[in-house]
């Protein structure tokens, strides 16, 4: 057999790992042929952009963070951009994806990547190509899956700068705010908060008021402690507001929405009502960069090599899923079926408000 594999969507720490134990996997253990599909299905658009992946090519990636065969949140063939009479306009490229997979003589595709690849993953599993689903998404909203590759290096990362902006925080008497990544899912804000000693957690999935989190900063100030952390998700949403956007998808023609700039505008807003220094600190892509946890290199690992087996077993249109410590194959359509949210009333949640942690509401 000759199989492919991409990475598609954003890149996380724990994508290299897969690669290599899907190539490992399918070379010594079935003896098939694997192909490098390029810049995510930008590969399968223009099939220049392949590589044959052999034992050596893999060597020495486990550890390494971004993906070797590169990644693009913007190549979706049924949404693609393309230029006509000077005009960027949207089309349905998707048969030729079909078409170049088997000009490329595949006999399976595996997709690793997040709800949006999933996604474009189950229409083309529909339009006939055998494909496998690996789940990443450092935002860890895939509804099938107890956890994605990526998700627990990016929510260390953001634990640790939680962790060195305490003392910054303490010296200066300010209130810091970090903005974390996530999308409309606030589970890296949740965790880290928690991880991080935080005082505030503001998740999209709690809309909160800027006047209860401004009291109970004074309040904390009334205490005698006279600083604070807040952690924000990118996309949490003000009482009554909207998310953040900065570059709709209208502007970013054939993408998706772009979250940010609510860390500063809520310092900002600290700085007036609460009447208390405050700056923002924005981790960004920090938490999808470098080295991946070990946690997230032996998910990786055991995804990569499951994957590989439901490709052998035929087992198409569905994708490795983590339920509790073990994996188990789901379909597609049900990973995608909807984002995994955080519940107001989890056990995590309960835990930082027994604490006295706030989250605004």
């Amino acid at each position: 057999m000759k199989i492919g594999i991409s990475t598609g969507g954003g890149d996380c720490p724990g994508l290299n790992a897969v690669v290599r134990a899907v190539t490992l996997s399918a070379i010594k253990n079935q003896s098939w042929e694997v192909l490098g599909i390029q810049d995510g299905f930008e590969g399968l658009i223009d099939t220049e952009r392949t590589q044959v992946l052999s034992i050596k090519d893999v060597d020495g990636i486990l550890g390494l963070g971004g993906t070797v065969l590169g990644t693009t949140n913007r190549g979706n063939p049924f949404k693609y951009v393309v230029e006509e009479n000077g005009e960027e306009v949207i089309r349905d490229i998707s048969d030729t994806v079909v078409a170049n997979f088997h000009k490329l003589g595949l006999d399976a595709l595996i997709l690793v990547g997040g709800d949006g690849t999933q996604s474009i993953g189950y229409r083309l599993f529909q339009k006939g190509l055998p494909i496998v689903g690996i789940p990443k998404t450092i935002d860890n909203d895939l509804l099938a899956t107890d956890a994605t590759i990526g998700y627990n290096t990016a929510l260390a990362i953001a634990v640790d700068a939680i962790d060195r902006l305490h003392t910054t925080a303490r010296s200066h008497h300010r209130a810091l705010v970090v903005e974390v990544m996530g999308r409309y899912a606030g589970w890296i804000a949740l965790e880290a908060g928690l991880a991080g000693a935080v005082d505030i957690i503001l998740i999209p999935e709690i809309p909160f008021e800027v006047g209860k989190v401004c009291n109970h900063i004074n309040k904390l100030i009334e205490n005698g402690k006279h600083y604070s952390i807040t952690v924000i998700a990118e996309g949490a949403v003000p009482l009554g507001g909207r998310h953040s956007i900065i570059e709709s998808e209208a502007q970013n023609l054939g993408g998706v929405e772009r979250l940010g700039g609510i860390g500063n505008w809520l310092s900002q807003q600290i700085e007036e009502i609460a009447d208390i220094e405050s700056r923002c600190v924005v981790l960004g892509h920090l938490q999808r960069g470098g080295p991946p946890s070990h946690a997230d290199r032996l998910l990786a690992t055991r995804m990569g090599t499951f994957a590989v087996d439901m490709v052998k077993r035929q087992r198409f249109g569905r994708m490795v899923a983590l339920k509790g410590k073990a994996l188990q194959e789901v379909d597609v359509a049900e990973a995608v079926d909807k984002v995994r949210l955080v519940r107001k009333d989890s056990e995590t949640v309960l835990a930082a408000r027994d604490i006295g942690i706030s989250f605004g509401d």
